[in-house]
């Protein structure tokens, strides 16, 4: 494939507008026509971008047979009417998170998607983070030893939603972050939460995964918290490690720290002896990680290898996030994922 890549995308609100900022300066595509339901959006894309159609109505663009792909960044209700019409007729997709609502929606895109032969990624960014794949490989080469646990924050004093909540909203990053590490899906999920600015809609949630291997994982997620927080920290046998993804430069420490079990020869018994050495701040390249996930959704439009968040990512994702749901409403009641 040597010509660029012709992409449409729809839904190009607060978050879209990044996501055509970094495609439009890929040299290898060509954005073709774009898409919002707000009539004000419209009138500002039309003065930015005066040579490209901008319309209401998304099936104008999928219609277009010169389309090769299709970005989808609305609200999450929409995203599998839109992305099942996108592949149905042949279009490559990009699916912000989460993919669906509902499990049995993503499996049907998934389905569609392989049927067709058709790309489907989904915008799990927290994949494709230097930092995070850093951290992934510190965890391959052994230098954490067996991990015990992991927690996740993700909080700040922010926009407050009105449709979906704290868990729906900001956990998608850190399940999917959390899974990549580990390479292991979660078996069984427990959450809690509370509504304090709009009813029945969380604006604070508490989620523990459990896996199969023993490793456990929380994660806390609000938009009503006095900090900006965006920090994983990562416990394991040898070694711990922490993923400051505020900080400009220094977003991972590794901490020599741990329990050493040792032979208590006084005694003949064994005894926990503390551990304490250097703290290793590796040098991460700074990159925006929006910007290499576009690269990736193109790679894999132009060489058909599907993306390491392809649509089997996104339904792991959505199981998690459904699990928790349910086991929130129940007050924390655990439920299989």
């Amino acid at each position: 494939m040597n010509e660029r890549t012709k992409l449409v995308q729809i839904g190009v609100g607060a978050w879209g507008r990044n996501l055509l900022r970094n495609f439009s300066l890929l040299p290898d595509v060509e954005v073709v026509g774009l898409c919002d339901k707000s009539e004000e959006t419209r009138e500002g894309l039309k003065k930015q971008f005066p040579a490209l159609p901008v319309t209401a109505d998304y099936r104008k663009l999928l219609d277009n047979l010169e389309v090769d792909a299709v970005v989808i960044a609305t609200p999450p209700a929409h995203h599998y009417k839109i992305a099942k019409e996108a592949l149905s007729l042949g279009k490559d997709v990009f699916v912000e998170k989460p993919m669906t609502l509902a499990i049995s929606e993503a499996e049907e895109l998934v389905r569609l998607a392989e049927g067709s032969r058709r790309i489907l990624m989904v915008g799990h960014i927290m994949e494709y983070h230097p930092a995070v794949v850093r951290m992934r490989e510190y965890i391959e080469g052994g230098e954490l030893g067996d991990i015990y646990y992991v927690y996740s924050t993700r909080v700040n004093l922010g926009k407050v939603r009105d449709v979906e909540n704290a868990l729906w909203s900001f956990a998608p990053h850190d399940i999917s972050m959390i899974i990549y590490l580990l390479r292991e899906k979660p078996a069984a999920v427990s959450a809690t939460g509370a509504a304090y600015l709009r009813k029945g809609i969380e604006d604070v949630s508490f989620i523990t995964l459990f896996f199969d291997s023993g490793t456990i994982a929380h994660i806390h997620t609000s938009w009503l918290d006095p900090h900006k927080v965006r920090r994983l920290t990562i416990v394991g046998s040898k070694k711990m490690a922490v993923l400051d993804d505020v900080e400009p430069q220094e977003k991972i420490r590794i901490y020599d720290k741990g329990v050493n079990l040792q032979q208590a020869y006084d005694t003949y018994g064994e005894y926990l002896s503390l551990r304490t050495g250097d703290i290793l701040i590796p040098a991460v390249k700074v990159q925006e990680p929006l910007k290499i996930e576009c690269q990736e959704f193109i790679k894999a439009v132009r060489s058909r290898i599907p993306p390491i968040t392809d649509g089997k990512d996104g339904l792991a994702v959505l199981r998690v996030l459904r699990a928790a749901d349910k086991s929130m409403k129940e007050n924390g009641t655990p439920h299989k994922c």
